[in-house]
Order: structure tokens, then C-alpha cells, then sequence
């Protein structure tokens, strides 16, 4: 009994901690801007609004989403790297800031130096797709196809992870210079020259071709994650299809400036990992494709250095340029 009298006791101050370590630090004190370095209604966008619509909501203050596109997502990080290092500003990546690092190298700020990660919010796979029309069925038949034949293949742009999934089939398949690189301004284009029967083949982010793989225009040959995605279970994972090394994801991770304070770091952490775990915010994030994964600062950071690391020796290997 006295056990169980001093537990309850307990549970009001355990209740009452994070409330309070965020009056210590007063944050925020205003509105937020959290920026997206892409277009309204993008993966990256959706997820961004999703997580901060939460934050608002917990700290009683607008987190505003401010969209800013261009020069391959450079715009809108180099916005964020010269805003003030107070926590009232947050910037959305992708898996393409992690590429631009080596596509970049005298890019205006330091990805790893002047920001640090607060979380990772999501992952989605991204689907090998052909026209409805291709007599290719299986992941072993176009591989072989785009060894022996002459192929367009679609992405949505430079140094993007539609791209780097292509050069994975490229060398995957030993496939030289038989795969012609199309790059467009984003994945619709290309998903819409596909079905049109432009291209041949695209590595696509799964929801900019699913709405086409479900209505029977476009067929998907294998997913890149570890396992089928439950949005598509009919498709084989590339593993079990005999091909592992075409394995990739995309994400989307929240950053702020490297030099907030810790203490406001830690509330922006704490507030952002109970907004992704919410269960409303989750349910709507899987419904959009993608995994919620909600990582601490320091696991995503890990990560972060992981997947700079192994995209720049694809883009050296692979002799990607941004002119290309």
C-alpha cells in the first residue's frame, strides 16, 4: 500500500515535468515558421503540415508552413540556415538534401554543421513502374531487358531519389549507357508521360504513382523497401524479387539551426516526437504512404551522417551532376 500511495503521488509531478521544463525555457514565444524547400502539396509539404498543425495545437502558438521552393531544395535550407538560431525556425529535408552535400559542395550553408537534426518523422519506398501496356512482368525480366535494350526512364529531377533509384537499376543491371536519363520539374510529369507511354520505365516515390498502379494504367514491379507496403501488397518487395541491392527509401526529417540553445532543442524534440506518435497524425501519414518512424535527435543524426555518406559515393560512382 505505501508503495503504491507514493506511485500515485508521483504520477502528478511526472505529469507536470514537461510543462514545466518548457517554462523554463519560454518556448516558443511568438510563431514558428517551419520551412519546406519544395511545393505545396508535396510528400515533404504533407507530412511537414501534418506535424505542425500538432505543434501549434501543444504550444499555443501558429507553426506556420512557408513553402520555398527551388534550386534543388538549396532556397529554402539556405532561408533557414541564416534565420536567427532561437528554435522559431524548422526546416523539412528529404533524402535530396543528403544528395545535394556532394551534388553541392559550395551550396551557401553546411548541412551536418549548421543544422542538427530534431527528428525523423517518415519513410515511404519507391516503386519500379512500367506502362500497362510493357511485357514485362517481373523484376528479373526488366532487369534483364535494360541490360540488353535501349530504355527512357523518367525521374523528378537531378540528383532527386527517383534518380538515384534509376542509377541503382542502372547498376544493378549492368545496364551502361543503355538507361537515358529524362529529368523533369517534379514526379507528376514523368508519372504522366509513362502512362502515355513517353518513357519506358520509372523508380517513382509510391504515392505520386499509386493512384496509377491502383487503376490499372501503370504496373508496379517491385517496391524498394524491406517489405511489402500495405498500400500495394500485390507487388514483391526487390529483395525477394532477386534484387536487394535496388533496397532505398525516401524520408522527410525535421531540422532547426545548430546553434539553438539545448534546452529549446529538447522541447522542440519532446513536442515534435508526441505529435508524430499521435494516433490521428500517424493513421493520416500512413494513408498518404508513408512509415512513421518519429527518431530522437541523436538516432536521426546517426542516421543523417549514414545516408550522406552513401548517396555521395553513388553520386561519384555514378558520376551524377546537377547539369546532367
Amino acid at each position: 500500500m505505501r508503495a503504491n500511495r507514493r506511485t500515485l503521488l508521483a504520477l502528478p509531478a511526472l505529469a507536470l515535468a514537461a510543462p514545466a521544463a518548457r517554462a523554463q525555457t519560454n518556448f516558443p514565444d511568438r510563431a514558428v515558421r517551419y520551412i519546406v524547400p519544395f511545393t505545396p502539396a508535396g510528400l515533404t509539404d504533407i507530412m511537414a503540415r501534418l506535424v505542425a498543425q500538432r505543434l501549434g495545437e501543444a504550444w499555443g502558438k501558429p507553426v506556420v508552413v512557408e513553402n520555398r521552393a527551388g534550386g534543388n531544395a538549396l532556397i529554402g535550407a539556405d532561408a533557414a540556415a541564416k534565420s536567427p538560431p532561437d528554435g522559431h525556425t524548422l526546416l523539412a529535408i528529404t533524402l535530396t538534401h543528403a544528395v545535394n552535400v556532394s551534388l553541392f559542395p559550395n551550396a551557401p550553408y553546411r548541412l551536418e554543421q549548421d543544422f542538427t537534426p530534431v527528428s525523423l518523422l517518415g519513410s515511404l519506398p519507391l516503386v519500379i513502374v512500367v506502362n500497362s501496356n510493357s511485357p514485362l512482368r517481373t523484376l528479373p525480366d526488366f532487369l534483364q531487358h535494360v541490360r540488353t535494350r535501349q530504355t527512357n526512364a523518367g525521374s523528378s529531377g537531378n540528383g532527386s531519389p527517383p534518380h538515384l533509384g534509376l542509377e541503382l537499376v542502372r547498376r544493378v543491371a549492368e545496364a551502361g549507357g543503355n538507361i537515358t536519363h529524362v529529368p523533369y520539374r517534379g514526379g507528376a510529369p514523368g508519372v504522366t508521360d509513362l502512362v502515355a507511354g513517353n518513357l519506358d520505365f520509372m523508380v517513382s516515390n509510391l504515392p505520386e504513382c499509386l493512384a496509377q498502379i491502383q487503376s490499372g494504367r501503370l504496373r508496379g514491379l517491385a517496391i524498394t523497401g524491406a517489405e511489402r507496403h500495405r498500400l500495394v501488397p500485390d507487388i514483391p518487395h526487390v529483395a525477394e524479387a532477386g534484387a536487394p541491392g535496388l533496397a532505398m527509401t525516401n524520408w522527410t526529417a525535421m531540422l532547426t539551426n545548430s546553434a539553438v540553445p539545448r534546452p529549446v532543442l529538447g522541447e522542440i524534440e519532446r513536442a515534435t516526437l508526441a505529435a508524430i506518435r499521435d494516433p490521428d497524425t500517424r493513421r493520416r501519414a500512413e494513408e498518404g504512404g508513408f512509415d512513421v518512424l518519429g527518431w530522437d535527435s541523436d538516432r536521426s543524426k546517426t542516421f543523417l551522417t549514414e545516408e550522406v555518406q552513401r548517396w555521395g559515393r553513388l553520386v561519384r560512382e555514378a558520376g551524377i551532376r546537377v547539369d546532367a
